[in-house]
Formats: structure tokens, sequence, C-alpha cells
């Protein structure tokens, strides 16, 4: 997998739109999502130290955004005197799969139970994997775990943007079945 690289520099030309969108349909009201981007760039800044490269610098970005989402959330709700944060997990075609990634344990937590739930989930994911279709399995590796353009992943294999997603969607779908089997 090739290393990633950050460039804190064109953070906002290149990712401010696109966190934006991501954060407004999370939260429904621009001027937190406003807030809540300028919160993920400074925490990228801040932990810019511990980027490994092993993602893509938009889906770290992205990861930091979720955490700060569903900081917003914890906070809202422990306002209200409630104990827990109920996540909706949204079935539309480009949310779907979101679910995955909401299950993964905060990597900036101090919790010691988050690094060994993070360790057993993603051994159980690539043992769902390694069931898939070796094409299906193979497109769903570079999109979503590698972070490659959907350009970039067609031209290597040969397929069209359509039948990409179509393959994003199968495998997330097994995958989901057989993590639902084999790890929940």
């Amino acid at each position: 997998m090739p290393v990633n690289h950050l460039n804190p520099n064109m953070w906002v030309d290149n990712y401010a739109d696109y966190l934006f969108n991501y954060a407004v349909s999370r939260v429904n009201d621009t001027e937190i999502a406003k807030d809540l981007v300028q919160e993920t760039f400074m925490a990228g800044l801040n932990s810019a130290k511990n980027y490994k490269g092993d993602a893509a610098e938009r889906t770290w970005l992205i990861a930091i955004l979720k955490r700060k989402v569903i900081d917003h959330y914890r906070k809202i709700n422990s306002k209200k005197g409630k104990a827990e944060v109920k996540v909706n997990f949204v079935a539309n075609d480009e949310q779907e799969g979101d679910w995955l990634e909401e299950k993964v344990a905060d990597p900036f937590s101090l919790s010691g139970d988050d690094a060994m739930e993070n360790e057993e989930l993603g051994v159980a994911i690539y043992n769902c994997l390694s069931k898939l279709p070796k094409k299906q399995s193979d497109v769903f590796r570079m999109k979503t775990i590698q972070g490659m353009a959907t350009e970039d992943i067609c031209n290597e294999l040969g397929i069209n943007p359509s039948n990409l997603w179509v393959m994003i969607h199968r495998a997330r779908t097994s995958l989901m079945g057989c993590l639902n089997q084999n790890w929940f």
C-alpha cells in the first residue's frame, strides 16, 4: 500500500467543501457544520505527527470529522441528561457502508479496550474479505481501505464506475452479513 503524505496547506482548497457537505448532512445546521470542519482541521494539525500514511489524507480527515460529529451529539445528549448517543445508520446508496466506520473504536481514545476492539474488528473484516470474490474484494480494498480514486481503480481493473459501485455495494452487503454472523 502506498504511503500517503499530509499537505495541510491544501486542506481548505481540497477538502473543505467535501467535509462541509458531509458534516451538514449529519447535523443539519450550516453553522455547526462549519465549526465541525474547522475543529477537524485543527485536530488534524494537532495530530499530524500521529499520521502514519496508511490512509489517504481525505479519509483520515473524514475519520476525524466523524469523531467530531459524534462528540457534538454526545455533548447535546449529555446536556439533555442522556447517557448514550444514538447513531442513525442510513441505508441510501451514497452513505451505505458508513456503519462499518461508525463501529470502529475511536483511535484517539485513551481506553485500552479500543485498540483490542480495532484489532479484532480488523481481523474479522479481513477474514470476511477473503470470502468475497477476488474482484469484489480487490475493489473494496482499493476504494475503502486504501482510499484510491474511482478513476484509478477503474483504469487498473478495466471496469467502469458503475461496475465499481455495484461491486462495492455487493461487497459491503456481503461483509455486513459476514460480520453480523462472525463478529457482532
